[in-house]
């Protein structure tokens, strides 16, 4: 065996240490361990003696980042491949059932969290076994039949919010090319031959009930991201100029996310100039801006694994026109008659009902340079009052959802139970649009609220509105210079 000197050896120890701190952590930071432990105990409570059991995402089949899937990291913050836990409601215990340590994958990519008790301390979860371990725990818990929660909807990862999983996989299932099963429909057909004493149930909207009200720490996370998404907005109106590309003007959010070590986008670009942005969800980015355009800027990150959801619009030569000022000028005014009318507690039709009030008086009071204008800001408002009918039998409101739509772990986040009212802790945007069909023109805004006991805590209020903090704002240099 080589002798190595006792000075190299005391440096190898230090180059040591200083890798093992820089490692990647074996355990997520955005939340304590006590957070989730909280969530599990609120399953324990809805499950009753029954069991739930939830699957992990698999790894990539890719050179990517691994991210883990929303339902599977609400309930533990782990972030290893193909692990499962499995929650006892009668035992009020958890397991979680994770693979072997990969010696040989760890020298090259780094440690994992693996079984055994540095994993239990770390996760709070009271028990971590080895994944083969899993079908003899299932057996265990199936000894005595009871009900078994297991996620129906196919998996959400980053940049996708529920509808666009359950879409893709009812167009797998549809297409006489394809017809595949998804991962959760195959899961759950093993669970049931590998146990069929247990009486399967979804566990959805167990999880759903719970995500749609979110913790100090989940807003915590919310005002994080909402931050990264109003930096890259600012940042895209100083650096904005006519003649860039939309994806230039793209690059800037992109740059902003990763600079700040975001995960990635919660949702593709939205960056639209001119007549693209009366595309809602407009994201091809391949056109040239010119002088006099409006350009729409809807973007924000995935950011451990909370997303956001934020709409500007600026003028990309920095200065709005006489008929520019005039229509965006009455949205905003619209736009601030609802968001000043949100409050807790009370129905949305009230909410709807006084902000129509003031949106008639607020378009009494303007000047409009086109007839047009005025004909669009009307039909804005119609478009409200005719929310204040009744809804269908069996259509409850669902909140913020006849306002905008939730925001969490998805941009467009789980629905919870049916409601009529905002409540406490609820996350949504606003993103009225005002459009003129005939001539391309799409208007529109967008905000992250937090509804509080007395009210709302507009998480991107620091992005500006208004004309001339847009114009004052664009005149500053930016981050890229302009030609």
């Amino acid at each position: 065996m080589k002798r190595i000197p006792l000075a190299c050896a005391a440096l190898l120890v230090v180059f040591a240490w200083a890798a093992s701190a820089s490692a990647q952590p074996l355990f997520t930071d955005s939340l304590p361990k006590e957070e989730f432990a909280a969530r599990r105990a609120r399953v324990m409570r809805q499950i009753g003696d029954g069991i739930a059991i939830i699957q992990g995402t698999t790894e990539t089949a890719n050179t990517l980042k691994f991210r883990q899937n929303n339902q599977f990291f609400y309930l533990t913050g782990v972030e290893v491949p193909r692990a499962t836990l499995l929650i006892d409601g009668r035992a009020k215990t958890s397991t979680l059932f994770v693979a072997a340590r990969n010696e040989r994958k760890e020298a090259t990519e780094g440690p994992v969290l693996v079984p055994g008790p540095e994993a239990v301390q770390m996760t709070g979860i009271e028990s971590v076994r080895v994944r083969e371990d899993f079908a003899s725990a299932l057996t265990q818990a199936a000894a005595v039949p009871r009900a078994a929660y297991i996620p129906f909807r196919p998996e959400v990862l980053g940049g996708a919010s529920t509808g666009d999983t359950i879409g893709h996989q009812a167009a797998s299932a549809s297409d006489p090319w394809d017809g595949g099963k998804s991962r959760e429909t195959v899961f759950i057909e093993k669970v049931r031959a590998a146990a069929p004493a247990l009486d399967v149930k979804d566990l959805d909207p167990i999880l759903d009930a719970l995500r749609v009200i979110k913790s100090p720490r989940e807003i915590a996370l919310l005002r994080e991201s909402t931050r990264l998404a109003g930096l890259a907005m600012m940042e895209a109106m100083r650096s904005a100029h006519a003649g860039m590309y939309e994806y230039e003007i793209e690059a800037i959010g992109d740059y902003v996310f990763k600079v700040h070590n975001a995960q990635g986008p919660a949702y593709f670009a939205l960056v639209a100039a001119g007549t693209n942005s009366s595309y809602p969800h407009y994201h091809a980015a391949q056109t040239k801006t010119k002088d006099g355009d409006l350009v729409l800027f809807d973007y924000a990150p995935d950011d451990k694994y909370y997303a956001s959801d934020v709409t500007r619009e600026f003028p990309i030569n920095g200065t709005f026109t006489a008929d520019q000022r005039s229509l965006y000028g009455i949205y905003v005014k619209l736009y601030k008659a609802l968001m000043t009318s949100i409050k807790p507690n009370v129905p949305v039709t009230d909410i709807i009902k006084d902000a129509v009030a003031k949106m008639d008086a607020a378009i009494a009071a303007h000047t409009f340079t086109n007839s047009k204008y005025k004909e669009a800001a009307v039909r804005f408002v119609d478009g409200y009052r005719r929310r204040l009918a009744p809804p269908a039998a069996g259509s409850p409101n669902r909140g913020g959802g006849t306002l905008g739509h939730m925001v969490g772990m998805e941009v467009h986040d789980v629905p919870g139970p049916p409601h009529d009212t905002l409540l406490p802790g609820m996350v949504f945007t606003i993103e009225p649009a005002l459009t003129i069909p005939d001539d391309r023109i799409y208007i529109r805004l967008e905000d992250m609220l937090v509804i509080t006991d007395t009210g709302y805590d507009n998480l991107s209020a620091f992005a500006p509105i208004e004309i001339d903090a847009i114009e004052k704002l664009m005149a500053e240099p930016g981050m890229f210079k302009k030609k």
